[in-house]
């Protein structure tokens, strides 16, 4: 189904007394103008107003009078709408599926700007697939953590086949259980600290003698960097974590090209895939695209769409809007920009035509 096929699934959240606009119209008119660049309510709005007919008319706006003039809503009524929406519903119905994917990276991000003086900042966990597209997004409860969400998110979707990757928050055995047992997936699962004596068990591996490693060198953002990845079968070892076969360390050499200082950082991992199925360039590669969820979806929002500015704090608006920027992240890569921002100018030059086509509404 397209964009507009699958917004109709939504139920409306406003009482039946005084509507005026569509739902759908609504969505479609802030979708659009995100994609056009608007970062709040107040823009949107503005995006609407000076919209021309032809646009509202694709959009589906109200049309009065006997010439059937087409009248955008207005901004209380686009952020009554985008506050009262669906936030899980929406977030699914705009993201990607991943049946197709060959991995899965789950990370959170608190959206700062929507701290009130009585409440924390929306904490937004999200799913990415290895392609840079935002499947499904959830808003973790306040006074809980990311781990009580993990499963939620994931279980609308087919995820036969797919790895899952995550941080050291979401080492948690349940989790493993959760996605071979239950989705016939796969997963590659960092361990820090907060599982101690799994990461005392992974520190005392005989590394040095490894066979099995792989070196990864790469250069960007004022740095050069090699990765080491050596990796074992732990079959034959009680760590107590279920359906774990292979174990990694991956050392990370930076040097700041700059100031020539080295750094080194270890990490650890676990995961289910056989030798036969994750060498250690696969593993190496499967650690990359987790880190690269912060880069291509968190740093993303924060940077093109000022996310962390954004003051939107009341109802389901903070998640809202970030799945609406996902959308847009989501639709500029899927048409090949691989600079958000560049896409985003791309897009503004024309701000009327170009949204909605690639949006692909009729």
């Amino acid at each position: 189904m397209g964009l507009v096929e699958r917004l109709r699934l939504l139920p409306d959240p406003r009482c039946r007394r005084g509507r005026r606009h569509s739902f759908v119209s609504v969505l479609l008119i802030a979708a659009s103008a995100a994609l056009a660049g608007a970062k709040s309510y107040t823009a949107i709005g503005q995006w609407a107003a000076s919209a021309p007919q032809h646009t509202l008319a694709r959009l589906g706006t109200r049309a009065v009078g006997a010439l059937g003039i087409r009248i955008a809503p207005s901004t209380a009524t686009i952020r009554r709408v985008v506050a009262t929406v669906c936030p899980g519903g929406l977030a699914e119905l705009t993201g990607c599926n991943p049946a197709s994917q060959d991995t899965l990276a789950v990370d959170g991000k608190s959206a700062r700007g929507s701290r009130s003086s009585d409440g924390p900042a929306a904490h937004l966990l999200a799913a990415m697939t290895g392609a840079g597209q935002t499947v499904a997004q959830l808003r973790v409860p306040d006074r809980t953590n990311e781990i009580t969400c993990f499963a939620a998110l994931l279980s609308p979707f087919d995820l036969t086949g797919v790895v899952v990757t995550a941080d050291a928050l979401h080492t948690q055995r349940a989790h493993a259980r959760f996605l071979v047992e239950e989705k016939k997936a796969h997963y590659l699962l960092v361990v820090k600290a907060n599982q101690p004596a799994l990461f005392q068990l992974l520190r005392c591996m005989p590394w040095p003698q490894v066979a099995a490693r792989h070196y990864q060198r790469g250069q960007g953002h004022g740095r050069r960097e090699t990765r080491v990845v050596r990796v074992l079968t732990i079959t034959d070892l009680d760590l107590d974590f279920p359906h774990a076969v292979q174990a990694a360390k991956i050392t990370r050499y930076r040097t700041d090209l700059k100031t020539g200082k080295l750094t080194r950082q270890t990490v650890y991992a676990i995961t289910d895939l056989p030798h036969r199925q994750a060498s250690p360039q696969r593993i190496g590669d499967l650690a990359r695209s987790q880190w690269g969820i912060e880069n291509r979806l968190h740093f993303v929002r924060d940077t093109a769409f000022r996310e962390d500015a954004s003051k939107i704090r009341t109802g389901h608006g903070p998640e809202n809007m970030a799945a609406l920027r996902n959308l847009a992240i989501n639709t500029l890569r899927e048409h090949g920009h691989r600079n958000i921002a560049a896409g985003l100018r791309h897009v503004s030059y024309d701000p009327f035509t170009r949204p909605l086509d690639l949006l692909d509404i009729p």
